[in-house]
């Protein structure tokens, strides 16, 4: 039945053996303005998919020959499948689970809410009408694991030096915000070099207890400390002529910083409990979040450290600075996301493209990453569309407006350059690593700070 005025008829096949549901599911749907065919069993379902070629099949899970599920399993493995709505009376997981395994665009109850079957079956309809304008995950490149993705002029200049840094042994500080890939670029300076088939090692200082810190880095001997059962190869030891990537070097205390001093100096070191000195050819790329210039200035990062990692400096703009590159840096993720999560997502719809180009991403490349992850979960089909990245999108604002807003005196007063990261840190010190002391403090609660001490690499202290 086609409704009198409409241009346009998006093909709905309905498939049940029962007669009143296949009238009244005809009449609604017609009068909304969809050509409408019936099928009565799975086997003219399957000839009507040839003969009709519906966009959409709302199945039922039981026919009198065949198992809705079957026909799913079947009609999505063929090229360019309809998209399929199962309908069910039997609300058991089981039939649930599988169906979205098999690919099922949506999975809807009897007895059926007609508005919300239409509403469904227009998202499917609308797959179809929003794929120009978008971005397309194509297939004529695939990115290697560690490519830095990028053609802003920003990140041109960054390809640039990174070709002359990895041919040479220079030490190297690489500055950026947090998840702006500052790791992908010391690694890029690694693998490009004469020495690629050397250790790369990235050790993050935030991460490890600072007493731990000069052992994880130089080493130990058996018995240096308690716990130390046996003799160990700190990471420096482990790097041979490989490179080792200091990840927020700013972290590190000032006692370790000379010991770094002399290493990079002489290029010896000392295993903790030991006198002997040990040579080491390891390269050294240093990476931080924070202003180590303005730490220099308030005596809490030696000068002599600073000159000494700062022979050769990469910044790292924020993704909000080069917002050209998000639909690239989008068609890598979805590549990775595809190959990881089995997912076959070819496209993004162009709001949604636009949306994420105009988002700030105070998270850099990774909150990007981590919102495609879950994009591509609740995506049903092979396009991301609006419906699912607004809903992500105000969630991620919402969360950014209440973390402002839960800031306290201790946190929006920060003065003399001290960088929110440092306040935590300092006042987490000072508490002696009480966290209910340190929340108080801050004027933050308890899950605001365990977000930030995530966001900032903070290591929980046992």
């Amino acid at each position: 039945m086609k409704t009198e005025g409409r241009k346009a008829f998006p093909k709905v096949l309905i498939v049940d053996d029962e007669p009143s549901s296949l009238e009244l599911l005809d009449v609604y749907l017609s009068e909304k303005g969809y050509e409408i065919s019936c099928a009565v069993d799975g086997r003219e379902c399957l000839t009507k998919v040839t003969d009709f070629d519906p966009q959409v099949i709302v199945l039922d899970v039981r026919l009198p020959d065949a198992s809705g599920l079957e026909i799913l399993k079947e009609l999505k493995g063929r090229k360019n499948p309809p998209h399929i709505i199962i309908v069910t009376a039997f609300h058991d997981m089981e039939t649930t689970i599988k169906a979205m395994k098999f690919g099922a665009f949506e999975y809807i109850p009897k007895p059926i809410d007609v508005d919300d079957l239409e509403a469904a079956i227009q998202r499917a309809v609308d797959l179809s009408k929003n794929r120009a304008g978008g971005l397309t995950v194509g297939h004529d490149r695939e990115f290697e694991e560690w490519d830095i993705i990028g053609k802003t002029r920003e990140m041109k200049e960054i390809f640039k030096t990174i070709g002359i840094l990895s041919g040479n042994r220079v030490t190297v500080l690489i500055e950026g915000e947090t998840g702006t890939g500052k790791e992908l670029v010391a690694r890029a300076i690694h693998y490009h070099g004469s020495y690629k088939d050397q250790p790369f090692i990235a050790i993050n200082c935030s991460a490890i207890v600072e007493t731990l810190l000069e052992s994880e880095l130089f080493g130990h001997e058996k018995g240096a400390f308690t716990g130390a059962i046996s003799a160990k190869k700190g990471k420096f030891e482990l790097a041979g002529e490989g490179t080792i990537l200091l990840d927020e070097i700013g972290d590190i205390p000032l006692e370790l910083q000379t010991k770094l001093l002399r290493f990079l100096q002489q290029k010896d070191f000392q295993r903790v409990g030991s006198e002997k000195s040990i040579h080491s050819n390891a390269r050294v790329i240093a990476a931080t979040n924070r202003d180590l210039a303005l730490m220099v200035k308030e005596g809490r990062f030696r000068e002599d450290l600073f000159y000494r990692l700062n022979v050769a400096a990469i910044k790292v703009p924020p993704l909000r600075n080069r917002s050209e590159d998000i639909p690239l840096i989008i068609e890598y993720i979805l590549k990775k996301v595809n190959r990881d999560l089995a997912r076959k997502i070819d496209q993004v719809e162009k709001r949604a493209l636009s949306r994420m180009v105009q988002y700030p991403w105070p998270g850099n490349i990774r909150e990007l990453e981590n919102m495609l992850i879950r994009a591509a979960m609740y995506t049903q089909g092979s396009i991301i569309l609006d419906s699912v990245v607004a809903p992500l999108i105000e969630e991620a604002r919402k969360t950014d407006t209440a973390l402002a807003n839960e800031k306290g005196p201790a946190m929006t007063g920060l003065s003399g350059g001290e960088t929110e990261k440092d306040r935590i840190l300092r006042v987490l010190q000072e508490m002696h690593w009480h966290y209910g002391n340190t929340c108080k403090s801050l004027g933050i609660s308890r899950p605001t700070l365990t977000k930030k001490m995530s966001q900032y690499g903070i290591a929980k202290k046992r």
